[in-house]
């Protein structure tokens, strides 16, 4: 290939991207001189990341290790493996697993969070049961005891997980203050 040709080529490449809209000139009067507020400008129009105390984007998630609900029902389903344990997604799946002494059936569990309070509507519990004879498995959603039992245990064990928390954050406390924290108001400001 000649240099004449890779003249052409590249001359018509960048008439190309030109027309497509890639490159695109900025005026003064658009973008504002000064970094921060550059900076700013981009953030707001979406256009930017900012790591950091000016992060005002995105979603607030309190973190799995925080949250007693999430803590709770990873321990209780620990018997058997999960396929997916989304925190932000708020949902965990455990593997197929034989629950019982029948070979031909398994079970399948969904917990979905509808909440972080520890409430009984916080939680959605999803039973699937698959029954397999000669190859031929069929699969149903099933409304058993099953999903009562478990919803039941996580909100146990995560009401003695926020106990424990509160219990552990006002010994904390007290260790700081030992008077306990009770300041006397005086009588004009009660």
């Amino acid at each position: 290939m000649s240099n004449f040709t890779k003249f052409i080529l590249v001359l018509l490449s960048l008439i190309i991207l030109n027309s497509c809209g890639i490159y695109k000139r900025s005026d003064v009067k658009d973008n504002p001189v000064n970094v921060e507020d550059r900076v700013r400008k981009n953030i707001e129009e979406g256009r930017g990341v900012r790591f950091g105390i000016g992060n005002k984007k995105g979603g607030v998630f309190d973190f799995a290790s925080a949250n007693e609900l999430w803590r709770a029902s990873v321990e209780t389903l620990d018997f058997v493996p999960l396929v997916n344990a989304s925190y932000s997604g708020g949902i965990i799946i455990t593997d197929w697993f034989n629950g019982g002494k029948n070979n031909n059936r398994d079970l399948k569990i969904t917990v979905r969070f509808l909440s972080n309070e520890i409430r009984s509507d916080s939680l959605k519990i999803i039973v699937h049961e698959r029954v397999c004879t000669n190859n031929n498995c069929t699969t149903n959603l099933i409304d058993s005891k099953i999903s009562n039992e478990i919803q039941l245990a996580i909100l146990k064990k995560a009401t003695l997980m926020e106990k424990k928390s509160i219990e552990k954050l006002i010994k904390e406390r007290r260790k700081k203050d030992p008077r306990g924290g009770d300041k006397a108001i005086p009588q004009d400001q009660q």
